[in-house]
Formats: C-alpha cells, sequence, structure tokens
C-alpha cells in the first residue's frame, strides 16, 4: 500500500507540474488556437471551485478529479508541438520556486459572477 502511494504521489506532483506547462502554452505564442482553447479550458476547470460532479458525492466525487483532470491534460499535451513543450518544462525547471498568483483565479471567479448575474436577471423577471 505505502509503494502505491508513493507512485500516486509522483503522479500528482508530475500532473501539477503539466499544469504549470499548460498555463505557460496558453501564453505562447507558438501554442496551436486549438491547443491553446484546450489548455485554458482545462486550467479553468482546475482553479474552478465548481467541478463537474461534486466532491461530496462518495466515489464519484473524487473519481471526477482521478479521470477527468489526467484527460484533459493528456489530451491538451497531445495537441501542442514537442519541441514546445520541451522549451516550456525547461523554462518551468529552471524556475527556483513558481509563485502561486492569485490573480489567475480571476478570469474564472469574473465568468461565475456573470452566470450568476444572468441567472438572477433571468428568474428575477418573472
Amino acid at each position: 500500500m505505502a509503494e502505491f502511494l508513493k507512485k500516486l504521489k509522483s503522479k500528482v506532483k508530475e500532473l501539477k507540474k503539466e499544469t504549470f506547462v499548460l498555463a505557460q502554452a496558453v501564453a505562447d505564442k507558438r501554442t496551436p488556437v486549438l491547443a491553446k482553447i484546450f489548455a485554458a479550458l482545462t486550467v479553468a476547470y482546475l482553479l474552478s471551485p465548481i467541478d463537474l460532479i461534486p466532491d461530496f458525492i462518495p466515489v464519484l466525487g473524487l473519481l471526477d478529479d482521478i479521470v477527468v483532470v489526467p484527460v484533459l491534460i493528456k489530451t491538451t499535451v497531445s495537441l501542442i508541438p514537442e519541441s514546445l513543450l520541451d522549451e516550456l518544462r525547461t523554462r518551468i525547471d529552471s524556475d527556483e520556486k513558481l509563485q502561486k498568483k492569485w490573480y489567475y483565479a480571476l478570469p474564472v471567479i469574473a465568468i461565475y459572477l456573470l452566470l450568476l448575474f444572468l441567472l438572477y436577471k433571468t428568474f428575477s423577471s418573472k
């Protein structure tokens, strides 16, 4: 069991690192448009406090994070040229410590606020 947890922990670290690569890929001009769209959706989903299946639902809530996130990341990574991925990974590896920037979540928050406003306008007029 301890070996399984070690492997799982290393996979999670690897996926977290790939998330930083995807965030960098969105900003890079050499990234294809389709890859940018997928990368933006993936990063937005990861930053979003709302999941497709809420975490409070036993087993299924966690299954969402265990299945959906890796599929999104792997699909997006497959759309980005390998040479660009290698360069982005090298750039991230060379950073001593990646800074956590809270303002990356602002677009996601803005979208949710807009959706809440639209829902309010839709249902309050009736």
